[in-house]
């Protein structure tokens, strides 16, 4: 229960939310009065034992509604609710940013509606102990009063034997007249066209929120296109690297050939990769409508550059083994070219040695 003893205006509570006011020439379509979710609070009076509801943008209160037992708060949609004040000729909308915060302000319209009429059964008995009068009136016109607090006052007329209660001309023709503007305007404002300016809200914040994430997909596009061209670059590196050993070391051996086979075999479906990329990103580009397509063909996009990043690896290893195998190849072919040096060199030795040999056995001949 809300006190009832506080000497000034308290705050009870407050949320966020956009704030909107049916359009006054048209009773159809809501308009904003706020550019930007604000602070919508609840108030107790207690100089004048009443709840209010308050929102302040800038300089200029926007919402300065006081609460009736006889207000209703409507939840049109799932984050969008309204409610209709006879006082200010208007009805109110607030739309929040989650459906939990539009069930909190929902329930605390309900607890304060309900305060304000234990409120006001507590004045009307207090007034109705201060003026007999009002024992033998109707109950329909007491219910009146007590909405209508800036009435005209009520004259009494004592008759003979009985006393009569009614309200002056003035009062009961305001009071019609306002009772058939309510009534005009709330039939005019129909719940179905209110549920779609509701829905239209939503869609208009969903919007935002599309082209907020379609300007980061086109940013990823941007970054993905960067990424694909300096892997594009390390590839034909890699590739010049390759024919470098291939024109350095001409035929190498069997297991490197086949090893350097492969690796071009590994470089042609890193370009066939690559194009199939290209490919998905014109096709990318072409599909900027929609956001979830976008978002998870962007995931596929990272999982393949990954899965390219882990191939240049692989591609990089490869390489290293293949220099690996040629650097021992080389070293393999120095190796046997020494040893036929070697045995050339001792075959010049022992042909050198018949040489001599020959030489004598001719001058032993010739003796």
């Amino acid at each position: 229960m809300y006190p009832l003893h506080r000497e000034r205006e308290q705050p009870i509570f407050s949320a966020r939310a956009h704030v909107f006011q049916i359009d006054p020439a048209t009773k159809r379509n809501w308009l904003p009065a706020s550019k930007h979710a604000v602070t919508v609070s609840f108030f107790y009076d207690a100089s004048r034992n009443v709840y209010r509801i308050i929102s302040v943008g800038g300089t200029k209160a926007i919402i300065n509604s006081t609460i009736t037992p006889n207000m209703t708060f409507t939840k049109t949609s799932q984050k969008f609710g309204q409610w209709a004040d006879s006082r200010a000729n208007t009805v109110y909308g607030l739309g929040f940013s989650t459906e939990q915060q539009l069930q909190q302000f929902a329930e605390q319209f309900k607890e304060v509606k309900e305060a304000a009429r234990l409120a006001r059964e507590k004045s009307q008995e207090r007034y109705e102990l201060a003026n007999p009068a009002l024992n033998i009136a109707a109950p329909q016109l007491s219910q009146e009063l007590s909405e209508d607090r800036h009435s005209p006052p009520l004259l009494t007329v004592n008759g003979p034997g009985e006393e009569k209660l009614f309200r002056s001309k003035s009062a009961e023709v305001e009071l019609t007249v306002e009772k058939e503007r309510v009534k005009k305007m709330l039939s005019e404002g129909s719940v179905c066209e209110i549920n779609l300016e509701a829905e239209l809200f939503t869609l208009q914040d969903s919007n935002a929120k599309l082209v907020a994430a379609l300007q980061e997909a086109n940013g990823s596009v941007e970054q993905w296109k960067q990424q694909l061209a300096e892997y594009q670059e390390e590839t034909d590196r890699l590739r010049e690297q390759v024919a470098e050993l291939e024109a350095q070391l001409g035929h190498p051996a069997a297991a490197a050939h086949t090893d350097k086979e492969e690796l071009s075999r590994s470089l042609e479906e890193l370009e066939a990769l690559l194009s199939a990329k290209d490919q998905e990103i014109h096709s990318l580009q072409s599909k900027k409508t929609d956001v979830g397509e976008l978002e998870r063909e962007r995931e596929e996009a990272i999982q393949r550059l990954q899965d390219l990043e882990r191939r240049n690896t692989e591609l990089e290893g490869q390489i290293e083994s293949t220099e690996k195998t040629l650097a021992f190849s080389r070293e393999e072919q120095e190796k046997a070219e020494v040893e036929v040096q070697h045995f050339l060199e001792a075959l010049d030795v022992k042909i050198c040695d018949l040489n001599d040999l020959r030489q004598s056995l001719a001058n032993l001949v010739d003796k």
